[in-house]
């Protein structure tokens, strides 16, 4: 787990080197154990490739990066974990090639030396990494099939650069400092972000999960993405749910057993939740001797508080467990840190108790933390999105069915028949008078302190985005609900996204054994009932597999807690001055702080009931302030 940067220019060494040399250092939290560089011509150029590491699997000098295969062709700077690169070592040795390291890395180099981008799918892994082809003089950049680990990217006919993080591209390029309206305009309004390539900086974009971008160094500097990965939901017609039930465990405890591998110690987040409960067990049921540390936020009141599930828990494990709690003045004192690692607006104040979990975890000596992130996309979880599951059986003709679902579903704390059935209703409405129907919410978006003259004037589209075409009639709404959650949701990009900036501020390796291409293509291949249950319970197929491992209490819970924080107490800290906060969107065009101020004021002093958007105002203009126009 490291951070990685690099760039591609007509320009002389002696000039890039500066460059990148400051663009690492930007990333050494993500990388603490040491920094190095390749600078070289190539092309009528300058590639410089550079890495931070983040010593988890063989710790000694042999995994410095960036690392040239045995061939000499290939040179790889690579930010992530191969999990099962010991079986595909043993396999690569068969075809005669030999290894000087016990690192990850050389096995991944070596299998695309070996195999070429036809590799990626042998990969059990999370990862971001640019790999230099001498032979064909180019790059190829890839990230993995969920967008775990980050890359960005800016280019121009006569450059190329990638990082990690944002900020270290723009050490590489210092110019970007204007915001990209649309996405400004998207967060702000709608809450929208990491949906799509387009980053809240003009010009830097990045990657999507799992594509491959292969960029032609010679003459002019040109680009080409494809996607490598993208999930089958082809429904296995005649599995019986026991069975299935016995292939996710077996794939489940396989995918920890594997994120297990590590030669520095390790521990798991755990929330209290079906997921993350399920995560500690499996550790436990696979390492019955191993000292098992679990980190968990703890809110101090409300029904937010799942202190007697966390405990619970680590009593059935035998866990040592940490706990963190947050004063609301805490988070004035770590806005500004916690803002800038991210390096672009995010959603909710819920973030700054992933950081908080993440440093309580260094500072007990964990470097590895896995994370329960994915069940939910791939298991249908959260309330299991009827609006699918009902109109799939509209669509076969299952009316008696049909109701008998709605009624059950409706029987689970925090659900309503209405609710249900608005969803259903908007899914089924004409495709025009759906578009029509969101043109008239969409006015609800008109907001006086944007000054939409401009934005209009910089072409940002004001309007809601249009529906996407429905698709997989037939093949079930639900499996394909959850195929577009996992690619393109914007939901499970959040999440990772938050996990990856929280967990590596503190040098911590986050992973996620949820989330393989195995366990979402098995997920997916199933009957949509065996995910939620006729009964409406979510998670079906999941529950049963756990159970043995999983105490029973935690696996028949019936509510669902989010990961959820006082915002409006903690933004109302008198050691927050949001006047001097929002002060930076005078210098944004399409922003009125005048406005701005009284909305956000409006919403702390209770005069207008709580909105998210109170907090997106003031992330935006914190960020614009300690990121943006520095």
């Amino acid at each position: 787990m490291c951070g990685i940067a690099g760039k591609f220019s007509r320009e002389p060494a002696h000039l890039i080197a500066p460059h990148l040399k400051s663009a690492l250092q930007s990333l050494q939290h993500r990388g603490p154990d040491g920094e190095s560089e390749i600078v070289h011509e190539i092309a009528g150029g300058t590639c410089a490739l550079g890495h931070r590491r983040l010593s988890i699997i063989d710790l000694s000098n042999q995994g410095r990066q960036p690392m040239v295969s045995g061939n000499g062709r290939y040179t790889i700077t690579f930010n992530g974990e191969i999990y099962n690169y010991r079986e595909l070592k043993s396999e690569i040795r068969g075809h005669g090639i030999q290894f000087h390291t016990d690192t990850d890395t050389e096995v991944l180099l070596e299998a695309w030396s070996l195999w070429g981008p036809e590799c990626l799918n042998r990969l059990i892994g999370m990862f971001a990494f640019v790999i230099e082809d001498k032979d064909k003089q180019s790059l190829e950049c890839v990230r993995d099939a969920f967008g775990i680990k980050p890359l960005f990217y800016d280019h121009g006919p006569s450059h190329f650069a990638f990082a990690s993080e944002v900020a270290a591209l723009r050490h590489l390029n210092p110019k970007f400092r204007s915001p990209n309206a649309q996405r400004s305009f998207d967060y702000l309004s709608l809450g929208r972000y990491d949906d799509k390539a387009e980053t809240f900086f003009e010009g830097i974009l990045q990657l999507e999960p799992g594509t491959r971008l292969t960029v032609q160094l010679a003459k002019t500097v040109t680009t080409s993405i494809e996607r490598w990965w993208r999930p089958s939901i082809r429904q296995r017609e005649n599995i019986t749910f026991a069975n299935a039930v016995d292939e996710v465990r077996e794939l489940f405890l396989t995918n920890v057993q594997m994120h297990l591998r590590s030669d520095v110690p390790l521990g798991a987040a755990l929330s209290g939740g079906i997921d993350s409960s399920a995560l500690v067990c499996a550790m436990r049921h696979l390492e019955p001797s191993m000292d098992l540390h679990t980190f968990s936020y703890v809110a101090s009141e409300g029904a937010a508080n799942e202190e007697s599930w966390i405990n619970s828990v680590n009593a059935h494990t035998r866990a040592i467990s940490h706990k963190v709690t947050i004063e609301d003045y805490d988070l004035s004192s770590d806005i500004d840190d916690l803002i800038t690692i991210h390096g672009e607006p995010f959603g909710s104040t819920s973030i700054y108790a992933g950081y908080r979990i993440f440093k309580k975890a260094r500072e007990t000596g964990i470097v590895v933390c896995l994370d329960g992130q994915g069940a939910d996309e791939m298991f249908a979880g959260y309330h299991g999105y009827p609006q699918a599951i009902l109109l799939s059986m509209l669509e076969n003709g299952q009316i008696t069915r049909m109701a008998r679902f709605l009624g059950a579903w409706a029987d689970w704390p925090g659900r309503m028949r209405f609710d249900a059935l608005q969803r259903l209703i908007s899914e089924i409405l004409p495709h025009r008078l759906h578009g029509f129907g969101r043109s008239i919410i969409g006015r609800s978006v008109d907001k006086p302190w944007l000054k939409q003259d401009v934005l209009r004037k910089s072409g940002v589209r004001l309007a809601p985005y249009p529906l996407t075409k429905r698709t997989h009639e037939g093949r079930g709404r639900r499996l394909a609900e959850l195929e577009r959650s996992l690619l393109t949701g914007g939901g499970l990009s959040h999440l990772l996204r938050h996990g990856d900036r929280n967990s590596m501020r503190w040098s911590v390796e986050s992973r996620v054994p949820f989330l393989t291409a195995g366990l979402a293509e098995m997920a997916l291949s199933l009957p949509e009932s065996f995910l939620v249950s006729d009964r409406g319970e979510t998670k079906s197929v999941f529950r049963a597999a756990m159970r043995g491992i999983v105490p029973d209490s935690v696996i028949d819970r019936r509510d669902k807690v989010g990961f959820e924080t006082p915002e409006l107490r903690w933004l109302n800290s008198d050691k927050l001055d949001i006047d001097s906060i929002l002060e930076p969107a005078a210098e944004i065009p399409f922003l009125d702080v005048d406005q701005l101020r009284q909305a956000v004021n409006a919403v702390l002093n209770r005069d207008t009931p709580f909105s998210w958007q109170a907090w997106r105002i003031i992330n935006y203009c914190k960020w614009a302030g300690l990121v943006l126009l520095k």
